[in-house]
């Protein structure tokens, strides 16, 4: 019969107890899971967004609005005047309009 000695099992690329300890220990050849997914793209973002905004039923537009649209929130009191260059009070005030005339609770 034939032996095979221990060093054959090595050359086969296998891995045998005991073998660990023989192992380099290159820094460069630990690999790190990370404990967090790797971050979206843009575009995998705004897909998310949009999903979620259908799950809640809402709709995302772009709108356009002239100055005697804005005067108006000014008039009923939803936007100061000095914020009339403010996207984002504009915004708001427009939400608080659509609420005040379009609630749907009876």
């Amino acid at each position: 019969m034939a032996q095979v000695s221990s060093s054959s099992s090595r050359d086969s690329g296998r891995m045998q107890r005991g073998d660990a300890d023989q192992m380099p220990h290159d820094p460069e050849l630990i690999s790190v899971v990370p404990t967090e997914p790797p971050p979206c793209s843009p575009a995998a973002e705004r897909m998310r967004r949009h999903r979620e905004r259908r799950r809640q039923g809402l709709r995302c537009l772009t709108i356009e609005l002239r100055a005697a649209e804005i005067n108006a929130l000014i008039r009923e009191g939803l936007l100061n005047a000095e914020m009339r260059n403010d996207p984002n009070a504009v915004v708001e005030a427009l939400y608080e309009h659509l609420e005040r005339t379009l609630d749907s609770t009876p």
